[in-house]
């Protein structure tokens, strides 16, 4: 029988070590750091690289570590049968022109879906649906806006009885714009429609992976966490 051949590494072409490269996709994807910013905290290390590297990098590597988190993540979390969601859209400004990031948030604050569309209508709002649908499965129930298009979308899709709709029922899903708002400021807004998607989704696994709700536990158990949380980051397309 054939030996099954073992998968390329994504590092094969690169001089820099996997450590820093994964270091410099984390910095530039999870803190608020422009591409020089990242290069001066950088050298401060000792770690001498410009700021079009981390730009090629995050470009690289970006996508494929939030592809390995979000398996890692949702085959961990279909079990969870009865999740409660809170579907949500906010506008984004490409080259003067409003765009419309659709995002799906469970109870707990986990970024369960992020997509980019130019109308909020029914139409878009069933492309959104069915793809989150399609990756995390029904929830016992979908809080959302007065928007419409939910319930049209939702009428459709036959789930329209685990609508919920109130007044400050949604601020779960509205608190999660905060921390991509903050990195679109640094960003100095997009220029693309497939820009914006692309940084949406990985920010979104980022931002899931280090969510350690430090609010919630103690110094010790948010210490232990962040360890953890780290330790498996650097064995990412390891």
């Amino acid at each position: 029988m054939p030996r099954k051949k073992k998968p390329a590494s994504p590092f094969r072409y690169f001089n820099s070590s996997p450590e820093v490269i994964r270091l410099v996709v984390m910095m530039y994807v999870r803190f608020p750091l422009s591409l020089r910013n990242v290069e001066d905290l950088l050298a401060e290390r000792g770690i001498d690289i410009c700021h079009e590297t981390v730009r090629h990098w995050w470009n690289r590597f970006g996508p494929l570590f939030a592809a390995d988190v979000r398996r890692q993540r949702v085959s961990r979390m279909r079990g969870f049968r009865q999740w409660k969601w809170h579907l949500d859209e906010v506008y984004v400004k490409i080259n003067g022109e409003m765009h419309y990031l659709w995002r799906a948030v469970d109870q707990e604050g986990e970024i369960l879906e992020s997509y980019v569309t130019r109308t909020r209508d029914k139409k878009a709002a069933m492309r959104f649906m069915k793809k989150a649908l399609k990756r995390h499965g029904s929830p016992e129930a979908i809080t959302t806006d007065g928007l419409r298009s939910y319930r049209a979308a939702m009428s459709e899709l036959g789930n329209a009885d685990k609508q919920e709709v109130g007044r400050w029922a949604n601020n779960r899903v509205e608190n999660s714009h905060l921390s991509f708002r903050r990195r679109e400021r640094t960003m100095q807004r997009f220029r693309r429609m497939k820009s914006l998607q692309k940084f949406a989704s990985v920010h979104a696994n980022v931002h899931n992976h280090f969510n350690l709700e430090r609010h919630l536990v103690d110094r010790q158990t948010y210490k232990a966490r962040r360890s953890a949380a780290l330790a498996e980051w650097q064995t990412l397309m390891a």
